[in-house]
C-alpha cells in the first residue's frame, strides 16, 4: 500500500484497556496502528490482534511525559509509513492522593502523564498532519473534568486538574490549528475494563444504579465515538469535549 493510500492512527496508552479498544477500532476501520505505551507484552498483544485484523501495527516502549522520545518516535513513524492521520492521546494514570497527602513530585508527575503527554506527541505531529493535508486529534479527557469526580473517586484533584487542562488545550488548538486539523476530546464515565480497578470491580452494581442506562461503560463504548471523530465526513466538529458516561446522574 503507498503512503498516499494508507490511513495512519497513532494511540497513545494503545496497549490494554480503553486505548486497546480503541486501536481495534481503528483497525477495523481500516487504519494501520502506532501503540505506544509502557508495557511491552500489552503492546505485543495488541499488535497482534491488529495484525489478525489484516491492518500493520507498530509498537514503541515509551513513557509519554518524556518530549524528546515522543518527538523520535513520530519522526520514525514519518519515515516508515509517511503519514499520520489520525492522534488518540489515550494514554494516563489515575492519581488517588488528596491535596493534604500528595507531593510535589507526585502532583507534577500527574501533570506530565495526563496533560503534558498530550502536548508531546501532538507538537512534533501537527507538522506531519500539515505537510499531508491535514488530520484528526482526538484528547483524553475525563467526566472528572466536569465534575471535580465524586468524593470516592479513585483519582483526586491533580488528575481532574490535568484533564480539565485537556479540555482548554483541545478547545484552543481547535480554533489554532484549523481548518486542516480538528482538535477534540472525549470525556469517559465509568469505564470497566479487562483490569479494571477494585473500587469499580467492588462498587459496580450500586454505580450502575446511578447511571440512566443502568450500567457502567466499556472500552467498546469510547471506541464508537472515537473512531466516529476519527472518520466521520463531512466533518463539522471540532474543539468540542464530549461527554461518554450513559449519563450518570449520581456525581
Amino acid at each position: 500500500m503507498s503512503d498516499e493510500q494508507r490511513k495512519v492512527a497513532l494511540v497513545t496508552g494503545g496497549g490494554r484497556g480503553i486505548g486497546r479498544g480503541c486501536a481495534l477500532d481503528l483497525a477495523r476501520h481500516g487504519f494501520d496502528v502506532v501503540l505506544v505505551d509502557l508495557i511491552e507484552d500489552d503492546l505485543a498483544r495488541t499488535a497482534a490482534e491488529i495484525r489478525e485484523l489484516g491492518r500493520k501495527a507498530l509498537t514503541f516502549v515509551a513513557d509519554v511525559s518524556d518530549h524528546a522520545r515522543a518527538a523520535e518516535i513520530v519522526t520514525e513513524i514519518d519515515q516508515k509509513w509517511g503519514r499520520i492521520d489520525v492522534l488518540f492521546n489515550n494514554a494516563g494514570r489515575s492519581m488517588s492522593k488528596g491535596i493534604e497527602e500528595i507531593s510535589e513530585q507526585e502532583f507534577d508527575d500527574t501533570i506530565a502523564i495526563n496533560l503534558k503527554g498530550a502536548f508531546n506527541y501532538i507538537q512534533p505531529t501537527v507538522p506531519v498532519m500539515r505537510r499531508n493535508g491535514g488530520g484528526r486529534i482526538i484528547n483524553m479527557s475525563s467526566m472528572n473534568a466536569h465534575t471535580g469526580g465524586v468524593t470516592s473517586a479513585v483519582s483526586k484533584f491533580s488528575y481532574t486538574a490535568a484533564k480539565a487542562g485537556i479540555i482548554g488545550m483541545t478547545k484552543a488548538l481547535a480554533k489554532e490549528l484549523a481548518p486542516e486539523i480538528v482538535v477534540n476530546a472525549v470525556c469517559p464515565g465509568v469505564i470497566k475494563t479487562e483490569r479494571s480497578n477494585a473500587m469499580i470491580d467492588a462498587r459496580e452494581a450500586s454505580l450502575a444504579a446511578g447511571i440512566s442506562l443502568g450500567r457502567v461503560g466499556t472500552p467498546e463504548d469510547v471506541a464508537s465515538v472515537v473512531t466516529f471523530l476519527a472518520t466521520a465526513e463531512p466533518n463539522f466538529i471540532t474543539g468540542q469535549d464530549i461527554q461518554i458516561d450513559g449519563m450518570q446522574w449520581v456525581r
